[in-house]
């Protein structure tokens, strides 16, 4: 079996250093910038008073989906992130980059969507439905809470790696360097922090669901932002995190030039 296992992981590592491989990683960042570009507009709208559209990744894949030939982007935004899957797996097979797996999670949640919306069935809803069905297994009040500081730990990372600029290392030497460099650090020190924000507020939806022992109280990306909308200075603070959602996407760009070897 450890031969075999040894074997599997010789063939990943191979696989890892192919140039195609990071030239898939390039093209899934692309469609992984655009998805972003989309979301924080659509942030952007309903800091603005626009309610009309959904704020989340599902709703950015139907405003996608709505252009000229919409479908074959909303296809390409799905094989992208298809191979950002396969690049991130091969990550954890090679190097144990064990946040590289829930990464892969993520990419493989907004493929998924891309197809069901590509083939018709996408809705825009929240994740009402999965929460209540976890709620109502064993201890899944347990389950649902482990779930939402999973979230916010992973959001908290996020902020972490934006306030310390450890994006760095993930875009190639010298990309950092120069006027445009700097512009690089700045819109991924910007993005990281703000997606960090939003990923920690559901991550607290999900908390409070559990304490309070009520799905309806959980919700995805779009209610996260909903709830920024309600608070004191909602429409400023939304727009800050919108403004900052679409500084990572065109850092998700600049770093799909740029992807670190």
């Amino acid at each position: 079996m450890g031969a075999v296992g040894g074997a599997a992981q010789d063939l990943a590592r191979r696989g890892d250093d192919h140039p195609w491989v990071r030239t898939a990683a390039r093209l899934g960042m692309v469609a992984y910038g655009v998805v972003n570009l989309l979301i924080g507009w659509l942030a952007l709208q309903l800091a603005l008073g626009d309610q009309s559209g959904s704020a989340s990744s599902s709703g950015a894949l139907h405003e996608l989906a709505d252009q000229p030939l919409g479908a074959a982007l909303v296809w390409g935004v799905a094989v992208g992130m298809l191979l950002l899957v396969v690049w991130r797996v091969l990550e954890v097979v090679v190097d144990h980059e064990w946040g590289a797996g829930v990464k892969a999670v993520l990419y493989a949640a907004i493929g998924v969507s891309a197809v069901q919306v590509a083939l018709g069935d996408g809705s825009q809803g929240g994740t009402d439905s999965w929460t209540a069905e976890l709620m109502g297994m064993p201890g899944g009040q347990l389950l649902v809470g482990a779930v939402g500081l999973g979230i916010i730990g992973y959001g908290l990372h996020q902020v972490h790696k934006g306030w310390t600029e450890g994006f760095r290392e993930d875009l190639e030497a010298g990309a950092t360097s120069g006027d445009v460099g700097s512009a690089y650090v700045l819109l991924g020190k910007v993005g990281y922090v703000a997606k960090g924000i939003a990923v920690g507020i559901i991550g607290g939806l999900f908390v409070w669901a559990a304490l309070e022992h009520s799905a309806k109280k959980s919700g995805g990306l779009d209610v996260a932002l909903q709830t920024v909308l309600e608070a004191p200075a909602g429409p400023v603070l939304l727009g800050a995190i919108a403004l900052g959602i679409l500084a990572y996407g065109v850092f998700c760009l600049a770093r799909a030039r740029h992807l670190s070897t």
